[in-house]
């Protein structure tokens, strides 16, 4: 008996749609693809905005520029979004799902935004809409946590999730070089954007945190807006200071348990002891560190980004729905605990590194320590360094309530003795903390 044929249509051909393209195209690859899928693939359009572009190993006939009409296909099994944005691709994704096809997605921002209805969607519909693509790029993290660990308590989600930052405190922490500079490099090399400040100012990981929160305890994807800080603010004297002191910065995404029914969700840089898996991430890798009740400590480790990687993960995913069209199932989506509520980040304690550059006259000092002990923020240890009439201050504090730094750090920012607020950096101490 014929299997049956799963038919497949792309909107976007830019490197993650290519590469996908060409590996459903690979004639070394179509007894495998077969395999996996329960049946033969076939690609019936590319949805592109220009079609006067020379797409290499695309043939003319699969391209259009009218995506809407490829989502209305009547023999349509699945649409495969990799063209980014929130609209148009969110008004696609729902015509395809509404008909009852199967959605993959690598798009973060609209998953972010609005995953839970897309997914109360297909639910209705009897299809599927899977995203492995939208976080961690070839990592396969969120198939784990959907699956493999489905059963599994889980404390905390951490991780190394944007490659353009991580490649930028890299290369500041082996190379001794300013922000600015290795910044202009990630630019030159294609790491960062001519605009970079969705990936520095930390907007493109805090949509994964959000996704990674969702499969791991049941937090909503409805575009709430969790706590977010970039790397802008960091210095070459902040690295230095953390190498001295045994630590490397990290931009690291976070969603953890806060007690039995809070979540914390929040991205922000972090000092990081030496000895954490975490810490030897370098370059523009991800890493996704998962601790659970029972299975203890895991990492994920890979390609973050690329076209090559992301798009792996789409076939994946592509392969999956296939196996679910042909059997005539599709996946239950995941599930939302109203149980649960945000924790702020201002109510979370930690060890803080803080650095300020003051005038360099005697009793600033005693001032500045006044101003901590206002807010009840504890001094660990100090270290100064002096350059003319300045001085820089920097400090490890104990543990101190977040929202008790910030008021330091303001108070701090009024002193007339102050010339400048530097970096407030949470540690984070212990190899698997």
């Amino acid at each position: 008996m014929d299997k049956p044929v799963i038919r497949v249509a792309v909107v976007g051909a830019g490197f993650v749609g290519s590469a996908l393209i060409e590996m459903l195209s690979d004639p070394s690859r179509h007894v495998a693809l077969v395999d996996a899928a329960t049946a033969p693939i076939e690609l019936v359009g590319v949805a592109v905005r220009d079609l006067s572009k020379h797409r290499a190993g695309i043939a003319n006939e699969l391209l259009t520029s009218d995506a809407q009409s490829l989502c209305e296909r009547e023999d349509l099994d699945i649409l495969v979004e990799v063209a980014g944005g929130i609209e148009p691709a969110r008004s696609l994704i729902e015509t395809a799902l509404g008909r009852g096809v199967s959605v993959v997605t690598a798009n973060k921002s609209l998953m972010a935004a609005c995953g839970t209805d897309l997914a109360r969607l297909a639910h209705e519909n009897g299809a599927d809409l899977f995203y492995e693509a939208a976080v961690g790029g070839g990592i396969p993290i969120l198939r784990a946590l959907r699956t493999s660990l489905a059963g599994e308590r889980i404390d905390r989600v951490m991780g190394i999730v944007n490659g353009t930052t991580n490649f930028i405190l890299s290369k500041m922490t082996s190379e001794a070089s300013d922000y600015e500079e290795v910044l202009a490099e990630a630019q030159a090399l294609g790491y960062a954007e001519a605009d970079p400040s969705a990936d520095v100012e930390a907007h493109d990981a805090a949509a994964k945190v959000q996704i990674l929160s969702s499969l791991a305890f049941g937090t909503g994807l409805y575009g709430e807006e969790i706590s977010r800080e970039g790397i802008t603010g960091i210095r070459l004297v902040d690295v230095e200071f953390a190498r001295r002191a045994g630590y490397v910065i990290k931009l690291l995404g976070v969603a953890e348990r806060v007690g039995e029914f809070g979540i914390s969700r929040r991205v922000h840089p972090a000092m990081i002891d030496v000895d954490h898996p975490l810490a030897s991430v370098h370059g523009a890798m991800n890493a996704v560190f998962v601790e659970g009740t029972k299975a203890g400590p895991l990492m994920w480790l890979g390609q973050g980004a690329g076209g090559a990687p992301t798009a792996t993960a789409v076939l994946g995913d592509v392969l999956d729905a296939a196996r679910n069209k042909v059997s005539g199932r599709h996946d239950v989506p995941f599930m939302v605990d109203t149980t649960l509520h945000s924790v702020s980040a201002g109510d979370l304690s930690s060890v803080f590194y803080i650095s300020i550059d003051v005038l360099d006259r005697p009793g600033v000092l005693a001032a500045v320590a006044g101003v901590f002990g206002n807010h009840g923020v504890s001094i660990q240890s100090m270290e100064q360094s002096g350059f003319a009439d300045e001085a820089r201050l920097s400090f490890l504090t104990h543990h101190a309530r977040s929202s008790d730094v910030d008021a330091t750090m303001q108070e701090l920012s009024g002193l007339e003795s102050v010339d400048s607020i530097g970096a407030c950096i949470r540690v984070i101490e212990g190899g698997t903390q």
